[in-house]
């Protein structure tokens, strides 16, 4: 586990990221003693549609004033959004110690730092009490999780009787292979594609009932197209996802891009919930 952690650490780590945002920020014209979710909107968000699609996500389900887990949750845009914008009491977990303390950092730059919580843990392992949520968040994450069957257990063990998991991800789709490098995955190493009826199975398994499954494909490829046009006319943006990818943020997003109109790839967002289990006397 050790090995494989840290290659996902290779994977993400961007030093000096906090430094990086803060001082984008400023070219920006931002006042850093003033600033807001909007202003770090662009980078705070590593999945594709960003705060759009959290927005619709989170609006699929009553939110108000529950207690959230984030899982994978990068540099806690999501969580940030939950807490300001629903009450929510939100913890966010990631394996990467440089998102963690750069969600800590931005949270407390935005005045949010005593609505959410952010700890380096592995999601295979989460360092909480059964029945602890009541809502369990994840975008984009299963991708570098090959035991997707303890990924979605561990899962199921925090959430309490009748929590929902709220999932946002990409899925392979049929046997082909895609092209690397990705935003997940620079090489096959650490990318564990599944299909969504594999999802499907280990969710029911545990006595989850799908409530909806919303095929995305299509907005994230009109999504990545419009972002292509724009970098095209105005070069890259001062403050999105290059940051956290660097210089092949049009080659990893390009390769995404390319397995969506092949086919090979597809989005979906999920909505499950957990089944209370009645015991006989």
């Amino acid at each position: 586990m050790e090995i494989f952690s840290s290659e996902i650490n290779k994977q993400y780590y961007k030093q000096n990221l906090y430094d990086d945002i803060l001082c984008r920020l400023e070219k920006q014209g931002v006042d850093l003693n003033n600033v807001s979710r909007s202003n770090i909107a662009g980078v705070d968000e590593f999945h594709i549609r960003g705060a759009e699609v959290s927005q619709e996500l989170a609006k699929q389900i009553n939110l108000i004033n529950a207690k959230v887990l984030d899982v994978g949750c990068g540099l806690g845009g999501p969580c940030r959004m939950m807490a300001d914008e629903f009450n929510c009491d939100v913890t966010g977990i990631d394996l990467c110690s440089e998102f963690i303390d750069t969600a800590q950092k931005l949270s407390k730059l935005v005045g949010q730092e005593n609505n959410t919580t952010f700890i380096q843990a592995d999601a295979l392992n989460l360092p909480f009490e059964d029945k602890t949520f009541d809502v369990v968040w994840t975008q984009h994450v299963q991708m570098n999780i090959e035991n997707k069957a303890q990924f979605y257990s561990e899962i199921n063990r925090v959430l309490t009787e009748n929590g929902v998991l709220i999932y946002y991800d990409i899925f392979k789709k049929g046997d082909g292979g895609i092209n690397f490098p990705v935003p997940w995955a620079n090489n096959s190493t650490v990318s564990f594609l599944a299909n969504t009826f594999t999802i499907d199975t280990h969710l029911v398994d545990l006595d989850f009932t799908k409530l909806t499954t919303i095929d995305q494909t299509f907005k994230a490829k009109e999504f990545l197209n419009g972002l292509f046009e724009r970098i095209k006319n105005d070069g890259p943006p001062k403050l999105g996802l290059n940051v956290l990818m660097g210089e092949q943020t049009k080659e990893k997003l390009g390769n995404i891009f390319k397995g969506l109109k092949e086919d090979k790839l597809e989005l979906q967002s999920g909505i499950y919930k957990k089944t209370a289990i009645a015991y006989n006397d």
